[in-house]
């Protein structure tokens, strides 16, 4: 570690999240066989969640690699009340978890000269992308890679985890789920994003019904189970409301960004329309909830610092959406300008200060990379 202060979680969540470390890279769950019964006990569903709900965006990323068994683990030991997958397939049709498919700098596949050849330039969404990706791999050959840190530079205490879990199938995580919620007495909720959807239905890959299937196989495909549906590309959570009833969320990036999806289909609008009232209302016709980048609640003026909130929650909430922006994360290169402290770009800022800020704009959730943070500042929020 090269900061001069102490950036670990607290002990006792450590030492709660010590039985992460029997979920490691040679881990098999066991099949899970638990659901809920179609017309037993009742369950509230996702108004029932505390808010503000605190997401744990790739798991507790802010203290392990991404999207591993132990960053889901940590973060649901910290208490968080969701945690997020984003999924892409393999080559032979398998759901893992894996913020891209492009796996370069998620795990260490570089070291593996077997699969060198495999390295390739692609266009993803209209970006060149020169790496190695999910769908060039079966199943079985992601299952030799670890995981490692994705920004080493940033958090450097994050790279004693490298190598220690494998890229984890979503259904593993299911099961993981399932597991937890047997041992907690609880259900464990999941917030689940389809990546590139339109780039994978183009290679014979789509995921929608992939996700459908094993939503149904474990009991997740109701209004009121235990998990969130989300994509940046509107007709992914369209496509997923044909298939499943389970509570669906439309993600938002800058203004003047346009969906893939809308690009592939010569459809004009930008996120610039989809804020508005008209925007709002439509996505309302077939989700429950945005999740907005946080810019689109509160802008940063051009020195970086925080400026008025826009009208969206208000607006957002008058259709009945949920809004669920994204990203909280600790360190000074992310937060705004005016919540930085020091010149340590990887230090702590005032976290507290600005979820403080971003919790009263109404806002019913957040994700966030350091979950147990939010948590403190949800806790402030509701009792303060």
């Amino acid at each position: 570690m090269t900061q001069g202060e102490q950036r670990s979680p607290a002990r006792r969540t450590v030492l709660g999240a010590a039985g992460a470390a029997v979920l490691g890279a040679s881990t098999v769950l066991p099949a899970g066989t638990a659901r809920a019964a179609e017309g037993g006990r009742h369950r509230p569903g996702f108004r029932s969640l505390p808010v503000p709900t605190v997401i744990a965006h790739r798991g507790a990323s802010g203290y392990r690699p991404e999207h591993t068994l132990g960053s889901y683990q940590l973060a649901l030991d910290m208490g968080a009340h969701v945690i997020e997958q984003d999924l892409v397939p393999t080559k032979d049709g398998h759901l893992v978890c894996r913020h891209e498919n492009d796996i370069t700098g998620t795990t260490d596949v570089a070291d593996h000269p077997e699969f060198a050849s495999r390295r390739t330039t692609k266009s993803v969404d209209g970006v060149s992308l020169t790496g190695w990706f999910t769908e060039d791999f079966t199943l079985a050959e992601l299952k030799t890679l670890r995981a490692k840190e994705r920004i080493p530079g940033t958090r450097q205490e994050n790279t004693l985890y490298d190598g220690r879990w494998q890229i984890p199938t979503f259904e593993e995580v299911l099961r993981w789920a399932e597991q937890e919620g047997r041992r907690r007495g609880r259900e464990i909720w999941l917030h689940v994003e389809t990546k590139h959807p339109t780039y994978f239905r183009s290679l014979g890959l789509g995921l929608e019904e992939r996700l459908a299937t094993l939503l149904r196989r474990y009991g997740r495909h109701r209004a009121d189970s235990p998990v969130f549906l989300q994509s940046f590309e509107p007709s992914s959570m369209q496509r997923m409301a044909k298939l499943v009833n389970s509570p669906r969320v439309v993600l938002l990036w800058t203004a003047d960004d346009r969906p893939w999806d809308f690009v592939q289909a010569g459809d004009p609008r930008t996120v610039a329309d989809l804020v508005t009232p008209e925007g709002l209302r439509w996505i309302a016709s077939y989700a429950q909830g945005i999740g907005p980048v946080l810019d689109l609640v509160i802008p940063r003026d051009a020195s970086g610092r925080l400026g008025d909130p826009t009208t969206l929650v208000r607006d957002a909430h008058a259709e009945g959406l949920i809004l669920h922006p994204y990203t909280h994360r600790n360190e000074n290169s992310f937060l705004p300008a005016d919540f930085r402290r020091g010149t340590d770009p990887a230090a702590y800022g005032d976290s507290f200060g600005v979820l403080k800020t971003y919790l009263a704009t109404g806002i019913d959730g957040i994700f966030s990379d350091n979950p147990d943070t939010a948590l403190l500042a949800a806790k402030d929020f509701r009792t303060g």
